[in-house]
């Protein structure tokens, strides 16, 4: 994307091309779609002005089996109502000079009513040609040829040693990190479920890791966590996946305490119910055995929450880790291990500053 000096410098959008439009040289954008559409998927940054909402929808398409004409006269009465009510509750806080991008689901009616409308009112609007539709397409595209366009340095490391936190440090550093765990808000493990907070859906999650690839320098490592092909329910894009698998990796550890007392703060909710931690791992049976799980059953039971964590961690997670991680990332050299004595945000700083010198003298 080219880099303008105004708004009003955007050129004219190129229909023939599926090529992103400078999204964050608008003022505004409006996803003009209903809120269940805008919920599936949505240019990252836009705002739900729909012109119609689901109920509203529901009934117009309901009509339209039968009358088309009747089905238009409700929609445009909803619409009309709709549009005065954005217009009064958030249009009406912009300057004349303020510029919008608009899409629906194809770049039709919808749109093309907020965009007459907006015009109207004396704003600069483009219309996205082909709606969400297209934006979607370029997504698949983009996510199919960008990921291999960046080089990447892959964390790896077992459960709990701290990898997500010495990204989050090498980030506050200035590095560049994709945190996938953090877009897919999914600790990547049968554990991983964020209390409070569902998974986005897959295509919201692609939206959002295309969001940060896009806005990556291709001259400098993008760092991020070794992951599986899923994280949680979510697939991680396919070139991106291949891409990780060829980058050089760092091998994180840390000492057992340290992953303890880590394992306390970031499955606080677990460590306050140690029974439901269990439920969760029933599923592991085949795998470990009903004589550890009935172990961990009994330290659970009996609120001996470190040694549960441990025990999770030496009996199953590690080894299992230790195999994916080969399998899929390799050894490892030694130049490539990293043991961290402390995992506290000291610490963590210090070491994120390390690599980042590291990397400078590369």
């Amino acid at each position: 994307m080219a880099t303008m000096s105004s708004p009003h410098e955007i050129p004219p959008v190129d229909t023939a091309s599926l090529a992103p439009l400078p999204f964050d040289r608008y003022a505004l954008i409006i996803d003009a779609r209903s809120p269940h559409e805008f919920a599936e998927d949505h240019v990252p940054g836009a705002v739900n002005l729909p012109v119609v909402d689901d109920a509203e929808f529901a009934e117009v398409g309901i009509q339209y089996k039968t009358d088309p004409h009747a089905a238009y006269l409700i929609g445009a009465q909803h619409s009309f109502r709709n549009l005065a009510r954005h217009t009064a509750d958030l249009i009406s806080r912009y300057k004349p000079d303020d510029r919008f991008l608009v899409y629906c689901f194809r770049g039709g009616k919808r749109s093309a009513l907020w965009a007459a409308n907006l015009r109207l009112i004396g704003f600069t609007v483009d219309v996205v040609p082909g709606g969400w539709k297209r934006y979607r397409g370029w997504v698949r595209e983009s996510l199919a040829t960008l990921p291999q366009r960046l080089h990447y340095r892959v964390v790896c490391g077992p459960t709990n040693c701290g990898k997500t936190r010495l990204l989050h440090e090498l980030a506050r550093q200035g590095e560049q990190v994709l945190d996938l765990e953090g877009l897919a808000v999914h600790k990547g493990s049968l554990l991983g479920d964020v209390p409070g907070q569902p998974q986005p859906t897959q295509k919201t999650f692609d939206s959002r890791v295309l969001d940060v690839l896009r806005r990556f320098d291709r001259a400098r490592p993008v760092w991020v966590e070794a992951e599986s092909r899923k994280v949680g329910r979510l697939l991680v894009p396919e070139e991106l996946t291949a891409a990780m698998r060829r980058a050089p990796t760092l091998h994180v550890s840390a000492t057992m305490p340290e992953r303890v007392r880590l394992c306390r703060e970031d499955y606080a909710h677990f460590a306050a119910d140690p029974r439901a931690m269990v439920a969760k791992l029933q599923s592991l049976k085949p795998l470990v055995g009903g004589e550890e799980l009935a172990l961990w059953r009994k330290l659970a039971d009996e609120g001996r929450v470190d040694e549960l964590f441990e025990r999770l961690m030496t009996q199953h997670y590690d080894p299992a880790y230790l195999r994916s991680t080969t399998r899929e990332f390799g050894p490892g050299e030694a130049a490539d291990r990293l043991a961290l004595e402390s995992l506290r945000h000291d610490a963590l700083a210090a070491t994120a500053r390390q690599l980042i010198a590291s990397r400078a003298r590369e």
